[in-house]
């Protein structure tokens, strides 16, 4: 399946094209179970009777949190974006959430501590740390944002049993913004190849 080369879209006037690895019958009753319901009944809440496009994500967040009566946000950051993560806590408290937030430093383990072969003896990002941080906490949510390639793996996988969502992602070439960088890149590319 590669629904980016699809012309008809048929999937979009409730007709199945044919490639789906899956059965609709057997995820429509997966969908049925009473958490996956609840959830997806909140995130309609947020996007249905023309609110798309009214909240920013950590708006976003912080109300669906609430919807779902999840108090306990458990936020891991990478230490340079400090200053921000402090303002996302700040914003989260305000809205009566208790939030953990856990630096990507925490621990204070060194480099060469977890790989041997490294020779850098400086603060090593700990994913795992901050995964099981939040988990002692015992967060309803987790919220990730700005974590590092790889490391972001290592916290998902970590974290993968509870319910987590990304406020932002690291694209120190756009300020953040990597939507701004796939634009660029594919304004430049004259010819994709098919798979």
């Amino acid at each position: 399946m590669e629904c980016t080369l699809c012309k008809p879209k048929s999937c979009r006037k409730l007709e199945p094209c044919g490639n789906e690895a899956f059965s609709r019958e057997e995820l429509v009753e997966a969908y049925k179970a009473p958490e996956t319901l609840a959830t997806m009944r909140a995130a309609s809440r947020l996007v249905d009777g023309g609110r798309a496009g009214t909240l920013s994500r950590l708006e976003e967040i912080a109300e669906f949190a609430l919807d779902r009566s999840w108090k306990r946000i458990g936020f891991a950051y990478c230490r340079s974006m400090e200053k921000d993560a402090t303002l996302v806590s700040r914003y989260l408290r305000s809205k009566g959430l208790r939030v953990e937030a856990v630096s990507c430093s925490t621990g204070a383990i060194a480099q060469d501590d977890i790989d041997e072969d490294s020779t850098t003896h400086k603060v090593s990002c700990n994913p795992l740390g901050q995964a099981r941080q939040i988990k002692a906490f015992g967060a309803d949510l987790v919220v990730d944002m700005g974590l590092c390639v790889g490391h972001d793996i290592l916290f998902r996988q970590a974290t993968s049993d509870l319910p987590g969502t990304t406020l932002a992602v690291k694209d120190r070439t756009s300020g953040h913004a990597p939507l701004e960088s796939i634009r660029r890149i594919g304004s430049q590319e004259t010819a994709v190849p098919s798979p």
